[in-house]
């Protein structure tokens, strides 16, 4: 099974004034993220706000994304939801419309506390999409689901045919590692945390990976890898650290969703706001965050 090289975005769901679903900006969106080097699309995840989104809004998401595709685009869809007969549902949507691949985080609730239960609810996904590669979606912060991704690998292997591999997003780097290394590599582990794509390269993995502040920082990030390819090390280490200083700032503004979204419109692509239960931000944060943007020069090198 192909392993992804390169970084794939994890892009926003585009909402108009009244909280619908917002198509026009996609094909814009797609331009972008490709001409500042990134490899493709992990839609309807935890940045698109996906659990907020009926099933027929994700539906139309994924087609909107399939026409806006540049060539060699990859759009991965993320079907994870508290009903599994949903996320199969959403899995053959995904296969009929051409997509390269599914993926899908453990749910909220119930919270899964047992490997044979995550396992099992992979395996029922999975099967929605049997030609497609199936990627599990570790991101416990999100759902409480705080597994061995190593003994979820030894569960999985040989079970789920179309088992494709983890997008780890989570702060052990060194289960990380093991699991890239498990059964010779086996597995496509592809990295999930922009803060620590260095150390991870310098462990060997990081080849692939999913990032959300990719939607307006993704030159600087691809360009991380770029530059361990090429042996600068230096290089990668000012990229990565000023990688950080722009999550220590959207950090000051609810995250990812909240404040990295407004970071959209700040670089001219306006996605509209969040879905309740998030707190959209204020005129004023707004104003305080280009400040701190711009006190670290990210507008000189964010993707245009």
């Amino acid at each position: 099974m192909e392993k992804i090289i390169g970084l794939i975005n994890a892009p926003f769901t585009p909402f108009d004034a009244n909280g619908e679903i917002n198509l026009k900006p996609i094909p814009e969106y797609a331009a972008l993220l490709q001409r500042n080097g990134l490899k493709g699309v992990f839609i309807n995840g935890s940045s698109g706000e996906g659990y907020m989104l009926t099933d027929e809004e994700r539906m139309q998401l994924a087609e909107a994304w399939m026409a806006a595709a540049p060539k060699d685009f990859k759009v991965i869809v993320h079907v994870g939801s508290c009903c599994v007969r949903s996320s199969k549902k959403l899995a053959e949507h995904a296969q009929k419309i051409g997509a390269w691949g599914i993926g899908a985080m453990a749910p909220p609730f119930p919270k899964i506390n047992r490997i044979e239960e995550l396992v099992k609810y992979c395996e029922e996904i999975a099967a929605g999409a049997p030609n497609h590669p199936f990627y599990y979606y570790h991101i416990p912060a999100f759902n409480g689901a705080f597994l061995s991704m190593v003994k979820f690998l030894e569960a999985v292997d040989g079970r789920i045919p179309n088992f494709a591999g983890i997008k780890y997003t989570f702060e052990s780097i060194y289960e990380y590692n093991q699991c890239r290394l498990y059964a010779d590599g086996k597995f496509d582990m592809l990295h999930g945390q922009d803060e620590t794509i260095l150390p991870s390269l310098a462990m060997g993995g990081a080849q692939g990976g999913i990032g959300g502040t990719t939607n307006y920082n993704g030159k600087v990030l691809t360009s991380i890898i770029e530059a361990w390819n090429n042996g600068d090390l230096e290089k990668a280490r000012e990229l990565q650290n000023f990688a950080q200083e722009v999550i220590n700032v959207i950090c000051h503004f609810r995250g990812n969703i909240v404040g990295g979204k407004r970071i959209m419109k700040l670089i001219g692509l306006d996605l509209g706001g969040n879905r309740t239960p998030f707190q959209n931000m204020t005129d004023e944060e707004e104003a305080t965050m280009r400040a701190e943007l711009e006190a670290i020069n990210f507008f000189e090198r964010c993707n245009k």
